[in-house]
């Protein structure tokens, strides 16, 4: 016994939707006020999900500096959304089409929210931030030997058996994981459900606008991680003042947990009104034919049979060759997006552009230029469908054009980057030379050598000449001026290694900003990604229409979880974490954890590529 449609059921419900005869009612009542509901709900759900996972990428790195953690092991905690999301989709978008859809939704989103609020649990467990830094410890200015002294009594705290990192990062893996169980209900039962009771050229549109309402949530995200990022992680509990390091600074943390509280209350406050709508909507007779027939089998099926017809009923998705073809197609289409997120903008843009304060600016201007961009590609998409009724052959055309141009679109980033800021002994020598022999010891000079500087500090300075340096002790300097995050050093020898007097000698607390010519490849940059979201956001609707159209209409939720499942696999899994190895491989700095052992990333990577790439070309001459 099977719970399926026959395929004269399949062409039956679309033949009366498209051609009337006659049926006046269809023509007047072509959507119930449930079903606006539905959607209305629905669209809320997209919204608070995409919200907190903006959210979480823009504050990723500073979970990596909280936590100590390395980019790759950062990139596990972004990644187990969809690794959770990947456990349950298939079975959940089978079992969950046969049952109450709505409430499984609200279930599903339900525990959305125990999870997000669960990311925030490590902050009220761990005990306060603590960076080191020479300043901090530094009270008559005479000299940085405090700095050795300030390490010799962090071992002694780990003789002690103090713990030097919390592993309180699996926590929050685990509510991602959790996230990422629940959403497995959203996409696949709540597009089903609206395409069974909209009319077919409605049902476009109406996905459309879903997916518009849902991409106005990184904005809120970007912005909210903006927000968070710009205020003190242990704020409430600190005195402000007492805090020597500014946003600027890649030691800087900031309030991470508080938008997951934020994010994660709105999201059960999204879960509770599903669970009062109705498992189906009579109202709408187009589709009755279709209902009445299923709803035999499932007054007459218990879940044992329905299990049994999963595997017979998943064989027969995966034996539809068109299915599969469209299947393949979306993955090397995602295989190439994925590489561009994740190469570009998190690899590339993140790192090359732009000093983490203007890091939060570069998320909110992204967010204000490229999501309305893909917000109206969506709308527009959906309303074409509608307005020109597109066959499943018309559809496709769609997608290949947005896939197409999409590819086309990014081709010019790769050619937008800046140089990384020049760090003394790191990216270049102390004397200003535009090449460094030997990084692994470049730190300590002549101008620093007697200064006992510790390797494992990262404490930035910007000296007066233009370039970072680890520390005040490794630019030399030997006095204090002001407290705080004025505090400014002064008699800096190495700074008077670049032919500047004493009297300019000087440096200020924080890395050094980068080129003005970044900003205008900036703007180039906006104008180019909002062109692509756009483009890429007019394939959005067709790319879920597809996989409902193509298979049995009993198949329709399965046809989506598999689709999902497919992104999440070959997308949206491997890539975070490939490349966050990528940028360990090429960190020529990491933070120092008390009791040894390497931290989370502080400075490098560009460098490291650009010089693997002068070796690459220097190899081919001389071969």
């Amino acid at each position: 016994m099977t719970v399926e449609g026959s395929p004269e059921r399949f062409s039956e419900p679309r033949t009366i939707e498209y051609s009337g005869h006659n049926q006046k009612t269809p023509q007047t009542k072509c959507c119930s006020p449930t079903l606006k509901i539905f959607i209305g709900l629905l669209a809320f759900c997209y919204f608070t999900k995409s919200l907190t996972g903006a959210y979480t990428k823009s504050t990723i790195t500073q979970i990596e500096r909280r936590f100590e953690i390395p980019s790759s092991t950062a990139g596990i905690i972004d990644v187990s959304f969809e690794m959770g999301n990947l456990l349950v989709i298939t079975v959940v978008s089978y079992f969950g089409a046969k049952f109450h859809r709505p409430k499984i939704i609200g279930a599903g989103v339900l525990l959305m929210g125990i999870g997000t609020l669960l990311m925030a649990l490590p902050h009220f467990i761990m005990s306060q931030y603590k960076y080191d830094t020479a300043a901090a410890h530094s009270n008559d200015a005479d000299n940085f030997t405090v700095s050795s002294t300030s390490h010799f009594m962090d071992c002694i705290g780990c003789l002690k058996g103090e713990s030097e990192s919390s592993p309180m990062w699996v926590i929050a893996l685990f509510g991602n994981i959790l996230r990422g169980i629940g959403e497995a209900s959203i996409g696949p039962l709540g597009m089903s459900f609206i395409d069974d009771y909209a009319r077919p050229e409605n049902s476009a549109f109406y996905i459309g606008c879903l997916h518009t309402l849902g991409v106005i949530g990184p904005i809120f995200g970007y912005s909210l991680g903006s927000l968070c990022a710009s205020l003190y992680v242990d704020i409430g509990l600190v005195d402000q003042e007492s805090v020597t390091i500014t946003p600027q600074d890649s030691r800087w943390v900031g309030a991470w947990w508080l938008g997951y509280v934020v994010s994660g209350l709105l999201t059960l406050l999204a879960a509770l009104p599903l669970w009062f709508l109705p498992r189906a909507l009579p109202e709408n007779p187009q589709t009755s034919k279709l209902d009445n027939a299923s709803n035999q089998h499932k007054h007459t099926l218990s879940i044992t049979e329905i299990a049994k017809d999963f595997g017979p009923s998943l064989k027969r998705l995966l034996t539809n060759g068109i299915y599969l073809l469209y299947l393949v197609y979306i993955y090397i289409y995602i295989f190439f997006i994925y590489i561009y997120i994740y190469i570009y903008i998190y690899f590339f843009f993140l790192f090359f552009f732009f000093c983490w304060l203007f890091k939060l600016a570069v998320l909110i201007c992204t967010g204000v230029t490229s999501i309305p961009a893909a917000t109206l590609g969506m709308f527009l998409s959906g309303w074409i469908m509608k307005r020109f009724k597109l066959s499943l052959l018309g559809s496709t055309r769609l997608m290949f054009f947005s896939s197409v141009t999409t590819l086309v679109c990014t081709i010019p980033y790769f050619a937008l980057s800046c140089e990384n800021i020049d760090v003394a002994g790191v990216t270049v020598p102390y004397q200003g030379s535009v090449e460094v022999q030997d990084i692994s010891h470049g730190l300590l000079t002549s101008c620093n050598a007697d200064c006992g500087c510790p390797d494992f500090q990262w404490d930035p300075v910007c000296g007066q000449n233009g370039v970072t340096y680890i520390s005040p002790c490794h630019a030399g300097c030997n006095s204090i001026r002001g407290a705080g995050q004025n505090m400014t050093f002064h008699g800096c020898t190495c700074i008077q290694s670049w032919g500047l007097t004493s009297g300019t000698s000087t440096a200020v607390l924080g890395q050094c900003s980068r080129e003005t010519s970044c900003t205008k490849m900036f703007y180039i940059y906006l104008a180019l990604q909002s062109l692509a979201f756009f483009v890429y956001s007019l394939g959005t609707v067709p790319f879920f229409l597809i996989s409902l159209r193509i298979v049995d209409p009993a198949l329709k939720s399965l046809s989506v979880g598999v689709f999902l499942l497919v992104l999440r696999v070959f997308g949206g899994i491997p890539a975070p974490i490939c490349f966050g190895a990528l940028i360990d491989s090429t960190c020529l700095k990491w933070g120092q954890k008390k009791c040894g052992g390497s931290g989370a990333y502080l400075a490098g990577l560009f460098y490291v590529i650009k010089r693997k790439v002068q070796n690459d070309n220097q190899m081919s001459k001389d071969g």
